[in-house]
């Protein structure tokens, strides 16, 4: 999905197609299948000119293909063979410019529940996005553990025993990742390791769900369940990380928020961000600059109660936008407008943040004194 580009991907219901004369409906099928061929060729292209390395294919890529009234193979679709070669001329553009692509199927994917048709229904999900993945070359198809059900030993038991129905081009490519509310890095890293299945490492989900790992020791075990290149996934609180629900995500990634120890790393990093392409765009941007040893500065805003509030950014005009849009901090937010008072330049993130503990550690008296001292 987009949010600026004039690229869509286009899907029916089931509803639709059942009030359809089979023949009807396999056409319709086949013209939506195609389209979206033309999309994903589309949307590789886009990120090859924007230096953006991965893609994740939209899971009704193929719409409805799994239903279980008005589901299909693609064979049986009028341009059948026509679909499979457009989607293969994909993986060919994805090869050229050494893109990566992936699948993430929906949360109804649950490979763990104790329900059978669930996991029925499970499995014939991931072998369609197996079919598609194998088309494209597609390396990754990531899940989440599921439920615990009262048991997590035993769901997670359960989830290993039913690896063994997948077939070989969906278990070489299955992998799977900590959550915000039920399996957190630790919990997953032990089946990881028995099964070989990769840990997709979500350090917005540790942080919303935290273990006893810090994240400098997820990132290195997650690492090492990989036998390609890592693939792990970041986003940032649309309230801030003392916002009532941090687990929800902002439009965009605060860089800050981008751990240090994913530096210099060969990992493919995916961006989870309402802004979509230019949420990736911007962090890029973000992490050049660093890169480039460029200004970070620790500031001072007076609040529209008269309190002091200390921060650090590369960016102070954005910054302060952001606080009064109510984005940048829960303790600004209910003490809005907000003024910048004093501000003062770090060569680095590290030194920022040293000299932003310092200021918080100061009195009111002597904040103001700094204040003063810029006037």
């Amino acid at each position: 999905m987009f949010r600026d580009q004039p690229i869509k991907f286009v899907t029916t219901t089931a509803t639709a197609i059942s009030k359809m004369k089979r023949p009807d409906a396999l056409a319709k099928l086949s013209r939506l299948c195609s389209e979206n061929a033309d999309a994903l060729f589309a949307s590789l292209q886009f990120c090859a000119d924007n230096d953006i390395g991965c893609f994740r294919v939209n899971s009704q890529i193929l719409p409805i293909k799994t239903h279980p009234v008005c589901g299909y193979q693609v064979g049986d679709l009028p341009d059948g063979d026509e679909i499979i070669r457009r989607f293969k001329e994909c993986g060919e553009l994805a090869r050229k410019n050494k893109l990566r692509t992936c699948f993430h199927p929906d949360q109804f994917v649950v490979l763990n529940s104790p329900r059978e048709d669930v996991v029925d229904k499970s499995v014939q999900e991931l072998e369609y996005q197996g079919e598609v993945a194998e088309w494209i070359g597609a390396d990754v198809i990531n899940i989440h553990g599921g439920g615990a059900y009262g048991d997590k030993p035993k769901a997670l038991a359960d989830f290993a025993h039913n690896l063994d129905r997948l077939s070989n081009r969906v278990r070489s490519r299955l992998t799977v990742e900590n959550d915000d509310k039920t399996y957190t890095p630790q919990d997953l890293l032990p089946i990881c390791k028995a099964t070989g299945i990769p840990l997709v490492y979500d350090v917005h989900h540790h942080r919303c769900n935290p273990d006893e790992l810090s994240i400098q020791q997820a990132t290195k075990q997650a690492l090492a369940t990989w036998n390609r290149e890592p693939m792990f996934h970041i986003s940032s609180p649309i309230e801030g990380w003392e916002g009532p629900k941090p687990e929800r995500h902002h439009d965009f990634i605060d860089v800050m928020d981008f751990p240090k120890c994913w530096r210099r790393k060969s990992i493919t990093v995916e961006v989870e961000a309402k802004a979509k392409e230019a949420a990736v765009k911007k962090l890029l941007d973000e992490l050049k600059n660093e890169e480039t040893d460029s200004p970070w500065f620790v500031y001072l805003l007076r609040c529209a109660d008269g309190s002091l509030y200390t921060g650090i950014t590369v960016d102070l005009a954005r910054r302060l936008q952001q606080h009064n849009a109510g984005t940048a901090s829960r303790y600004t937010r209910s003490r809005l407008p907000v003024v910048m008072v004093y501000h003062e330049e770090q060569p680095s993130r590290s030194h920022a943040l040293k000299r932003e503990l310092e200021i918080k550690g100061l009195s009111r008296q002597e904040k103001d004194s700094l204040v003063q001292s810029i006037k």
